[in-house]
């Protein structure tokens, strides 16, 4: 069986029951990062042997585990942090154990894209998540614009180093829209700063952003005056 286990964001009080009881049943844990995992072990007093299985090596680790795996062991996958798979290595190894007949199933738990969501102040219904965007202003903004007519709330990874950067595409291909930024989530400085793109950029330009952002973005026809008034009960017609 292949455990795909969720693990915090930030605060490691966040892991739940099942992924501690998942991870000190397994054989073996696959880790992004094995020295981040193994922290994450010690704390809580769990001796694994470890894997290390990363987008640099999943072509050639992804076979090791595969054949672990139909030796009848179990495998946990864990990320350096969040769900397995979202924007994390993970696609790969679960389209593998599937097509080798090998069980996968999932121990939910904290995802960043969800927590930035529904702390955003904005529509929560009908979202799409769109992960990290290309590093290149050319690419980047031709990323942004398959989204530009859709009605759907919008949530993206994105680096300190190009935040604002990004920022500036957004406002290029959305025009001025409600927006959030979350950063720390969970942490001890947790930040969930709503405001319009053009104030989210003068703000991420003054201050020394650090640490990886989620950007919630409002879909294109965002009314929330609308949203009030239906009961919530759907976007607002065209």
């Amino acid at each position: 069986m292949l455990y795909l286990v969720a693990t915090p964001i930030g605060n490691l009080d966040d892991i739940t029951l099942r992924a501690l009881e998942t991870l000190r049943a397994c054989d073996i844990v696959a880790s992004e990062d094995t020295r981040k995992t193994g922290r994450l072990l010690q704390h809580f007093e769990i001796k694994k042997p470890q894997v290390p299985f990363h987008e640099y090596n999943e072509q050639r680790a992804g076979g090791k585990i595969i054949d672990i795996l139909g030796r009848g062991q179990t495998v946990a996958l864990v990320t350096d942090a969040g769900t397995p798979g979202i924007c994390d290595p993970g696609f790969t190894i679960v389209r593998s154990a599937i097509e080798a007949g090998i069980p996968v199933t999932a121990i939910p738990g904290p995802t960043a894209c969800i927590m930035a969501l529904v702390l955003s102040g904005l529509a929560v219904h009908s979202f799409t998540f769109r992960g990290f965007p290309p590093r290149k202003q050319g690419k980047r903004k031709r990323f942004l614009e398959v989204d530009q007519a859709s009605p759907h709330t919008l949530v993206f990874y994105e680096s300190p180093h190009r935040l604002v950067a990004f920022l500036q595409d957004a406002l290029d291909v959305y025009g001025d829209r409600d927006a959030a930024l979350g950063n720390d989530l969970t942490k001890k400085f947790e930040e969930v700063r709503r405001d319009k793109l053009s104030a989210l950029i003068a703000y991420a330009e003054s201050e020394n952003v650090r640490g990886e952002y989620t950007v919630v973005i409002a879909g294109a026809d965002w009314e929330p005056s609308v949203l009030l008034t239906n009961g919530g009960e759907g976007l607002p017609q065209r």
